[in-house]
């Protein structure tokens, strides 16, 4: 697996008050990923941007929603969802802020 493939596999944490909660009491994050993305892929590529050891990864295809606007029905755009459960005393700072 090569960096430039790993670097792009990760889109963006998802923040909801459901990853909130799994994040407090499972120790796990979750993240937006590529729609072609495995779980080998996520893992390696969490492993290699965060520095920490990664225990699990279950994948999750979210479809997207039929909406209507004006009478003319539509739909969103679906993504993918990765569930990353990190190791004992890991974790991921997302703001940047060193601990004191």
């Amino acid at each position: 697996m090569n960096k430039e493939r790993l670097m792009t596999v990760l889109i963006q944490p998802h923040v909801s008050e459901k990853a909130a909660t799994v994040t407090e009491n499972a120790n796990q994050y979750v993240f937006r990923v590529r729609d072609d993305a495995s779980k080998a892929e996520v893992k390696q590529a969490v492993e290699l941007m965060f520095e920490v050891k990664v225990e699990g990864v279950n994948l999750l295809n979210r479809p997207g929603k039929t909406r209507r606007f004006k009478n003319m029905p539509g739909k969103r755009n679906g993504f993918k969802k990765a569930y990353v459960r990190l190791g004992e005393g890991q974790s991921i700072d997302f703001t940047g802020a060193s601990a004191k």
